[in-house]
């Protein structure tokens, strides 16, 4: 049954587009662009642009530099800054200032007299009548035209929706979350100049950009929620043109899209089926087998047990599937019927790679599954996809370049010409100023303080030596947040290693949402790699397992294979954790979670043991999840 397209949308209160991926949306972007830029030219007048410096909008950015290349003039365009840290110098790679230069201003050919961005070296006392020059501005182009943004601006909850361009103090989230761009939160400028929300809602048409998982309960709260000035981008309902894009993982929490039984008929799907019992088992707080055909009829889904039905067969069948995803056996259990096991019998023991994408990634994540592969006797081989040397504190590399110089003198070496290395090192960290990305020398250090921790939480699980192995993707290697595209080595790099152990079993991070995208780019190239070796004799019988923790977790309904830890093993999964002392006390980058990723994936893992507790399962201390990969598949 085909729905009312208008209807399903009822609880949301902003117009919504959601795309496969953000190329397909910053192409709709574009277009509306080059379209309202010929029709101000025909007017003989240009359009004005107001822009933001944040990830988000660089697939925009990128196509209207492709635009440029093929020949399409943007000297009629007229750029404003949203907002910028203060105090902040323009050439410092955090500046919003310099983002936009090499994204927008050196590639496109937009006259420097119709360039304007909020100045973060404004002396204190010029701020305010800074800020008053800048809307001045902005009046005498007769307002913007088009806004592109993910956020308002740097406007925080409470800022009042009237308020124009001026200088705001960033609150402790915030500062938390930029702590990645400035390598520590203690480098974070404690304010920023922005335009106002007032500001922001003048212009005449806003694209609202918001990508990921990461942001899909924002999302929800945007667009279904009520306008509140503790969320600043409430605002944009009281907008007459408005455009919400986000992607298929931003939209995961619209009810449209969570719960569509809520908006009318449904088209009842395998999966949908079982999403939509475990929905109305956690509404209601009763196991599967205690639904009745009463709770179904009564919560929008009486068309489900029409076609599904009866609700009977309908909780079994749900309460099979869940119940098979179960298992203590990750590599497959040896002489048993595997027939609804998650994972194949044969053959065994396995060839196995875990592939982490920092060094830490795989004990914070599936770290019991790890320690299950081991102790079952596959042949695992676990791979570390960077050196994640940006995520070390200079005081860690203080601290082994002092033990160095100590103990050099106890074995006669001679510090100058052993250890160049740190010798550099020390001098360059001297000369270090906060904030500033690390040099070649220092990265070298920060890289094997790592790699001695990932060989030491190895060694703990029992894993070979031989089989731990570094790789180092160039992609990674730049010393600052921003990466590089991923490039062929990369992808060499993988297929050598994958190639030479010819595994039955791959797990990799389907966990998406971390703060500088590392995670995606490193699943990217798995992917790659795989598809480049589809030919291979020993492809057709490898599985690829897709693993979450570190910044969140599968949605049970997703689920293909669920492994339960016993307290013993949870203590066995923080240990390996442990191992990893520079990522403790805390993280360099944890995001706006303030606890330490052990304690992240421990009440994660037994949030898990709640859940499918309250479904009717077996009651455990914790359980790791895992999707099975499929050519296609979106996360």
């Amino acid at each position: 049954m085909t729905k009312n397209h208008e209807f399903i949308k009822r609880y949301e209160k902003l117009p919504v587009h959601i795309y496969d991926d953000q190329e397909e949306a910053s192409s709709f972007i574009v277009d509306n662009i080059l379209r309202a830029l010929e029709e101000k030219e025909a007017h003989g007048e240009k359009l004005v642009l107001a822009l933001t410096a944040n990830s988000a909008a660089i697939p925009v950015y990128e196509l209207l530099a492709e635009k440029h290349k093929a020949g399409r003039s943007f000297q009629n365009v007229v750029v404003f800054g949203i907002n910028e840290y203060y105090p902040i110098q323009k050439i410092q790679l955090q500046s919003h200032y310099r983002f936009l230069k090499e994204y927008v201003f050196d590639v496109l050919d937009i006259p420097a007299e119709q360039i304007h961005c909020l100045d973060g070296e404004t002396p204190r006392e010029e701020v305010q009548e800074h800020c008053l020059e800048f809307e001045e501005k902005i009046a005498s182009y007769q307002g913007i035209d088009i806004l592109i943004t993910s956020r308002m601006g740097s406007n925080e909850p409470g800022s009042p929706f009237n308020a124009r361009t001026r200088l705001i103090t960033l609150n402790t989230n915030t500062r938390i979350a930029a702590a990645s761009e400035f390598f520590g939160v203690d480098f974070v400028p404690n304010y920023s100049l922005t335009m106002g929300i007032k500001t922001l809602l003048d212009s005449k048409t806003i694209y609202y950009l918001l990508w990921g998982e990461n942001v899909s309960k924002a999302v929800k709260n945007l667009v279904e929620g009520d306008v509140s000035e503790s969320n600043p981008a409430s605002a944009l309902h009281k907008h007459s043109a408005i455009e919400v894009l986000v992607d298929r993982a931003a939209a995961a929490d619209l009810t449209r899209i969570a719960t569509p039984w809520l908006t009318g008929p449904c088209e009842w799907t395998d999966e949908l089926t079982k999403r939509a019992v475990f929905w109305l088992c956690l509404h209601l707080e009763k196991p599967i087998l205690k639904l009745t055909a009463r709770d179904y009829n009564d919560n929008g889904m009486s068309d489900l047990i029409t076609e599904r039905g009866p609700f009977s067969k309908i909780n079994i069948d749900t309460f099979n599937k869940l119940q098979h995803t179960i298992t203590g056996w990750p590599g497959g259990k040896p002489n048993a019927d595997d027939s609804t096991r998650p994972e194949r019998a044969l053959p065994h023991p396995k060839r196995v790679i875990v592939f982490s994408p920092h060094p830490d990634d795989d004990v914070i994540s599936m770290g019991g599954t790890v320690a299950r592969l081991s102790e079952q006797g596959h042949e695992l081989h676990v791979a570390y996809q960077t050196s994640g040397n940006i995520a070390v504190f200079d005081h860690e590399v203080i601290r082994f370049l002092d033990f160095l110089k100590d103990i050099s003198p106890v074995y006669g070496l001679d510090e100058e010409k052993t250890f160049d290395i740190f010798t550099q090192a020390r001098i360059d960290l001297g000369e270090k100023k906060p904030g500033e990305p690390d040099t070649e020398s220092i990265r070298k250090v920060k890289g094997m303080i790592r790699r001695g921790e990932a060989k030491s939480a190895c060694d703990y699980l029992d894993i070979a030596e031989e089989n731990v192995h570094f790789l180092d993707m160039p992609f990674y290697e730049t010393g600052g947040i921003k990466k590089k595209p991923l490039a062929k080595k990369d992808i060499d790099i993988l297929c050598d290693l994958i190639d030479s152990i010819q595994p039955h079993q791959i797990f990799a991070a389907g966990d998406l949402s971390d703060p500088h995208g590392t995670h995606r780019i490193c699943y990217t190239a798995i992917l790659q790699a795989m598809d480049r070796l589809s030919d291979r004799p020993w492809f057709k019988d490898c599985r690829i397992w897709l693993y979450r923790g570190a910044w969140q977790e599968w949605d049970v309904a997703d689920v293909d294979m669920a492994v339960p830890l016993s307290p013993e093993e949870v203590i066995i999964k923080r240990n390996a954790i442990f191992r990893h002392q520079s990522q403790k006390d805390p993280a360099m980058f944890p995001g706006n979670d303030a606890r330490e990723f052990w304690k992240r994936a421990e009440e994660r893992n037994h949030s898990t043991a709640i859940l499918y507790d309250k479904l009717g399962m077996a009651e455990y201390q914790a359980i790791e999840m895992f999707r099975l990969y499929h050519k296609g598949m979106k996360l």
